[in-house]
């Protein structure tokens, strides 16, 4: 069963020539992947041709393809796609004589790691021995290919016959995606395993946040319910629920956003100490500065929760009753209580709460550029800018932020509570820290050295200068 090609708007990269004579690619399986794939083949102007083990029922394909028995689909194409699982290789054996010199881009994955003792492409390869199986494109999800951009996507490959991967390149790169290619087909049960990967950038960040977490929780749980408790007979275990993540969320936020922009300055100071940009850093540096944005972005999910918090405070049954029980208390005893305006508190007090506002607003900001879609329209100046000059003032607004939330607080005897400092003190600790050595960086002095080592000056001891001076005399 075929269908006629219909007329329409073919979408390629700009620059790129279309398929010569429009190229005819098969697709073996009709699922999900196979049709968003020939969506896509499509729409960049080849033809397709779909190998079915029931050309006549298997359902909607995209308009303009073919469908036919697995034979007769292999015969017309040089250019094979196998979207099909593993469990249904069996049919390939008696293709084999058909799929002698094809080319077969397996986009198989399993359903997690080491479910079998070799790959699927290299099963593949021992069940059509003729074929050139190539590894790849398997990072590409049925959605993706269907509705998301392919420009700059990365995908890989592996494969052991140069001239088949050189063939599945040149399409992938007709298709707009950027290709890295791992070498032989022995690498295939890594380029297999990407997929599997469960945020492996947020592994990090995620134990992070999670161990601030528990340990600012237990910390001010023992100083605040536990304390009282103990030393005041005063049961507030209510505080648990709402009170108490309300400090902790922020706490944890703060010293998350400050991780951000640390591993920059200790890059910094490394790149200072050694006078070259091009000694390799730590590898806890290096995943350090890579998992930055899941930091900041856990950060500004942290301080949304805070935000969130502080608005039901007002409207919680202990503020209420607090609140009823000291107006009844009065009408009672028939007199009123007389609040002095001080006029430093309300400074403290609208300053504290600005403050807030502003530093929430700017980590918006910075959790906005960091999509992909937006960060994408943005220059490389711009993109600086926001994440390191933006990024910075949003540092030291919500650092003034906890400040002034305890500017009178920190020489009372009673703030702390069994000599232990409170929460937000500690919190504070961190970006201080990472300020004043961001403020000693762009000191006139240090930030001319590190700018001339980032444009690939190097310092070079004594000897290695000597023997600079005579190689360049002789």
């Amino acid at each position: 069963m075929s269908t006629e090609v219909k007329p329409g708007i073919f979408l390629r990269p700009l620059g790129m020539e279309p398929p010569s004579d429009r190229e005819l690619l098969c697709i073996f399986g009709t699922g999900d992947l196979g049709r968003s794939l020939g969506q896509r083949l499509l729409q960049t102007g080849y033809r397709v041709v779909y190998g079915s083990r029931r050309p006549h029922s298997c359902g909607p394909l995209p308009p303009g393809a073919q469908v036919l028995s697995h034979t007769e689909a292999a015969q017309l194409a040089s250019l094979i796609f196998i979207c099909v699982h593993r469990e249904h290789y069996d049919f390939l054996e008696t293709l084999a004589p058909q799929l002698k010199g094809k080319v077969f881009v397996d986009l198989s994955n399993n359903q997690k790691k080491d479910m079998y003792p070799d790959t699927n492409a290299e099963y593949l390869q021992r069940l059509v021995p003729g074929a050139l199986v190539v590894k790849g494109l398997n990072t590409l999800s049925a959605w993706v290919l269907l509705n998301g951009p392919l420009a700059g996507k990365q995908v890989f490959l592996c494969g052991d016959s140069v001239e088949a991967k050189q063939v599945v390149r040149e399409l992938a790169t007709r298709l707009g995606l950027s290709v890295l290619d791992r070498g032989s087909l022995s690498a295939a049960r890594e380029v297999e395993d990407f997929p599997l990967q469960l945020f492996p950038y947020w592994r990090l960040p995620l134990c992070i946040a999670t161990g601030l977490t528990a340990f600012f929780f237990f910390y001010l749980l023992i100083r605040d319910v536990i304390y009282a408790y103990v030393e005041q007979d005063k049961d507030i275990s209510f505080r648990i629920i709402a009170s108490l993540a309300n400090k902790v969320f922020p706490i944890v936020s703060l010293i998350m956003l400050s991780l951000c922009y640390l591993p920059g300055v200790m890059a910094a100071i490394l790149q200072l100490y050694r006078g070259t940009k091009y000694s390799r850093f730590p590898d806890w540096l290096d995943r350090w500065m890579l998992c930055r944005k899941q930091l900041g972005l856990l950060a500004l999910a942290l301080a949304f929760l805070h935000v969130l918090y502080t608005f039901i405070i007002p409207i919680r049954y202990a503020v209420r009753h607090k609140l009823i029980s000291t107006v009844v208390d009065e009408m009672k005893d028939n007199k009123s209580t007389l609040f002095y305006f001080d006029n430093t508190e309300a400074w403290a007090t609208d300053s504290f709460f600005v403050l807030g506002i502003m530093g929430f607003f700017l980590y918006f900001l910075l959790g906005l550029t960091s999509l992909p879609s937006v960060g994408g329209s943005l220059s490389w100046r711009e993109f600086t800018f926001v994440q390191s000059k933006l990024g910075h003032l949003t540092l030291i607004v919500c650092t003034a932020h906890g400040y002034i939330y305890g500017w009178n607080k920190f020489l009372k005897p009673s703030t702390y509570k069994w000599w232990t400092p409170p929460g937000y003190m500690l919190c504070l600790v961190m970006p201080s820290v990472v300020l004043v050595l961001k403020l000693l960086m762009v000191l006139p002095c240090v930030d001319r050295s590190l700018g001339r080592i980032r444009q690939g000056w190097e310092r070079t001891g004594p000897e290695e200068g000597r023997a600079s001076l005579r190689a360049t005399t002789l």
